[in-house]
C-alpha cells in the first residue's frame, strides 16, 4: 500500500479522525491535527486484525455473529497502526457511516494514483478464474513487479483489498472479479478501469443467484463493457457466449482455446500418469511447449489465456511459457498429495460448480492407478443452483459414474449424486452422513494404487475431509 496519512484516508473516505491512543505498531507519526495524532499508514488494510502487518490498516466491521471493532486492539498487538470503521475503536480510527464503500473509495484512491505506469487486468468466468490468475501472475511477474487477488478474494471488498495491496513498486495489478448478481462486475469495474479484460467461459455457477445463464453471460460481459479506451478484451474462442462479448468493444480482441481461429492455440495436448498437460501454445507468429506441474488437461486452457493476457501486457510467448512451467495455484485446487496408505488425493475441495466439477471428475480419470486400485469420487454439495440443485447433482452423479469405481456423496444435499451413479452397473455408490462419516470411510477403505477425488462448494467444508486424511 502506498504511505497515507490518516487525515489524508479521512479525506478520501469522508471520515473523521477520533482516538489518539497508543499506536501497536511502527507507523510513524507526524505529530498532532486537530489534537489527534496524524499517524501514516504503510501496509496493507487487513479484515482479520491477526494477519496485520506492522503499519497496516484494520478494516473492522460490524458482522452479524461478531463485531471487528472490538478486535482494533489485537489488530494493533500484530502490528497495525489505525483502524476504518464506524465507531471509534482501540486504534486510531477513521471513522464512516459506510465502511464498505469507504474501503472502496480508498481502493480507487490508490489506485488512481498509480495509474501511470500501471497495467490493470480483470479476470473473470463461471470457473477457473481462480488457477488462471495464478497462472497469469505467475506469467507477469517475471517481466515486473505483480499484485494480484490472494485466493478467491473477488468480491465487493476482495477486490478492494487487493487493489490497497499495490504500492509505487508494481507495474501489474491483476484483479479476479466474482459476482452473484447482475451489476456485480460493473460496479467493480467502476471502482478500476480495466486495460485488460479477460473472461473465461459462461458456466452454471451461482445458476440459483442469477436465475438464468443468459443472466450470467450479460454479468461476465460487464468486464468487457468496463474496459479502459482502447482496452484488450481477451475471450475464449471456444464458448460461444464469450467469444460473442467481442460486440461489447471497439478496442483490440485476443482469443484462445483450441479452436482453429484461436489467437492463442492449445495444440497437441497430452497427459502424464498423473495428469499433468504438456502442450503446445501457437499464435500466428510463435509457438512454444508447455508442460504443466498442475493436474488436469482444463489447465492447458487456462494457461492459453493466461499467456494471451500477457501477450496483451507486451509479454511474449516464449517467456509466458517458461513461467508457467513452474506456476503453482492457491490452496486446495487441484493439489495432489501422497496418502499414508499409499493411494493418492486430489484436492479439489475449494468450491464447485457442476462445471468445475466435470473438470475435475476428468482429472481423477486421467490418474493411473495401480494394482488393484480404484478411482473414488468423495463429492459434496454444489451450493447455489436454485430450482436446478436436484437435477445438477444426478447430472454429476451420471458423469461421476463414468468416470470413478466408487462415487460418494458427502451429506444429505449431495445424495442425487450417489442415487444417479447407482444406476450404473460396476459402480459402488454410497451417501456419506457428513464430512465425520466421509473420513471414516475413507479411512477403513483407502488402499494403495488408489485415487481418490474430494470436491464441494466452499460452504461444504469438504477441505476438513482432505486434511484429516493421513
Amino acid at each position: 500500500m502506498i504511505p497515507l496519512s490518516l487525515h489524508e484516508i479521512a479525506a478520501v473516505v469522508h471520515g473523521r479522525v477520533i482516538g489518539g491512543g497508543a499506536v501497536g505498531g511502527t507507523g510513524e507519526i507526524e505529530g498532532e491535527r486537530d489534537g489527534t495524532p496524524t499517524v501514516t499508514v504503510t501496509a496493507p488494510a487487513v479484515l482479520d486484525g491477526r494477519l496485520a502487518e506492522p503499519g497496516g490498516l484494520f478494516l473492522a466491521f460490524a458482522g452479524e455473529h461478531t463485531d471487528g471493532h472490538d478486535h482494533a486492539g489485537q489488530a494493533g498487538l500484530s502490528g497495525a497502526v489505525a483502524a476504518l470503521g464506524s465507531r471509534p475503536t482501540a486504534l486510531p480510527t477513521v471513522v464512516g457511516e459506510d465502511v464498505q464503500a469507504a474501503v472502496q473509495a480508498l481502493a480507487a484512491h490508490v489506485v488512481a494514483r498509480l495509474r501511470d505506469g500501471l497495467t490493470v487486468v480483470g479476470l473473470t468466468g463461471s470457473q477457473g478464474k481462480t488457477g488462471t490468475k495464478d497462472l497469469l501472475a505467475a506469467v507477469l511477474s517475471e517481466a515486473a513487479p505483480t499484485t494480484a487477488t490472494l485466493g478467491s478474494l473477488n468480491n465487493e471488498l476482495g477486490v478492494p483489498l487487493t487493489m490497497l495491496r499495490a504500492d509505487a513498486a508494481t507495474r501489474y495489478l491483476v484483479l479476479e472479479m466474482g459476482a452473484r448478481h447482475v451489476g456485480d462486475i460493473a460496479a467493480l469495474t467502476g471502482l478500476v478501469t480495466p486495460d485488460i479484460a479477460v473472461v473465461l467461459n459462461v458456466g452454471q455457477a451461482h445458476l440459483g443467484e442469477f436465475g438464468s445463464r443468459a443472466a450470467i453471460s450479460r454479468t461476465k460481459g460487464e468486464l468487457v463493457r468496463g474496459l479502459a479506451p482502447n482496452g484488450t478484451a481477451v475471450l475464449n474462442a471456444d464458448d460461444p457466449r464469450v467469444a460473442a462479448m467481442r460486440s461489447f468493444t471497439d478496442g483490440p480482441v485476443l482469443t484462445f482455446g483450441r479452436a482453429e481461429h484461436a489467437d492463442v492455440r492449445v495444440l497437441d495436448l497430452t497427459l502424464d500418469r498423473l495428469g499433468r498437460p504438456s502442450f503446445a501454445l501457437r499464435t500466428a507468429t510463435a509457438s512454444a511447449s508447455v508442460t504443466l506441474p498442475l493436474v488436469g488437461a482444463h489447465q492447458a486452457l487456462n494457461a492459453s489465456a493466461a499467456a494471451a493476457a500477457a501477450l496483451a501486457a507486451g509479454i511474449p510467448l516464449d517467456v509466458s511459457a517458461a513461467a508457467l512451467a513452474t506456476a503453482a495455484l492457491s490452496k486446495w485446487r487441484m493439489e495432489p498429495r501422497e496418502l499414508a496408505c499409499g493411494a493418492t488425493l486430489l484436492n479439489d475441495s475449494y468450491n464447485a460448480n457442476p462445471d468445475s466439477t466435470r473438470a475435475a471428475l476428468n482429472a481423477l480419470d486421467t490418474l493411473a492407478v495401480t494394482g488393484s486400485g480404484r478411482r473414488i469420487a468423495v463429492l459434496g454439495e454444489m451450493r447455489e443452483l436454485g430450482d436446478e440443485s436436484a437435477a445438477e447433482h444426478r447430472a454429476i452423479g451420471e458423469y461421476a459414474s463414468s468416470r470413478a469405481e466408487v462415487v460418494a456423496a458427502v451429506g444429505e444435499a449431495a445424495r442425487p449424486i450417489a442415487d444417479a451413479a447407482a444406476t450404473r452397473t460396476g459402480v459402488l455408490a454410497l451417501t456419506l452422513a457428513d464430512n465425520d462419516a466421509a473420513v471414516d470411510w475413507l479411512r477403513d477403505h483407502l488402499a494403495a494404487g488408489d485415487v481418490v477425488l474430494v470436491k464441494a462448494s466452499r460452504g461444504a467444508h469438504l477441505d476438513e475431509v482432505a486434511a484429516a486424511l493421513p
